[in-house]
């Protein structure tokens, strides 16, 4: 199933007022709820064996008072409340190229309109195009090119005026 098509059945099923919809097919279920505040919620879920995960013993450490002012006078203060976020909206790996030799879709600072392509999540081999929903000014970028991203991470800070 194409990126393209589970925005639309999103879309479909916020407008109809359904609670919720589950989608299986053969490779993947797909499960949208919409909340009381008329936001949607997808979830993409492949179906592939589950492997289990060893788990790591924590380490404690003890943090002084000294040490945690130290950490909170480096931690900047920012007023990210008038940015907009774009976020992922697949499971996959996030790539700011089309590829290794081309350059990133888009840089800090420069100025995107609504359907540029932002950047590339590799999702079950796809290679699924991320397109902005928004105009305005990249902020900032908070992924790293090649990292593993989540749904619903937080990928961009967009100034919207």
């Amino acid at each position: 199933m194409e990126l393209k098509e589970i925005q639309n059945l999103i879309k479909f099923v916020a407008k109809s007022g359904a609670s919720e919809v589950k989608l299986e097919m053969e490779d993947i279920k797909i499960t949208i709820r919409t909340g009381d505040s008329g936001k949607t919620i997808a979830q993409q879920v492949p179906v592939a064996a589950q492997i289990p995960q060893a788990t790591i013993p924590e380490t404690q450490s003890v943090i002084t008072p000294l040490q945690q002012a130290s950490v909170e006078a480096k931690t900047p203060i920012d007023d990210d409340s008038k940015y907009i976020t774009i976020k992922s909206p697949i499971i996959g790996t996030f790539y700011r190229k089309p590829a290794p030799e081309k350059p990133v879709f888009i840089e800090v600072g420069q100025t995107i309109a609504e359907g540029d392509v932002l950047c590339v999540i590799e999702a079950m081999k796809l290679f699924n195009e991320i397109e902005s929903e928004v105009s305005g000014k990249i902020v900032k970028v908070l992924v790293d090119d090649s990292s593993p991203v989540e749904f619903d991470q937080p990928l961009f800070l967009v100034d919207p005026s």
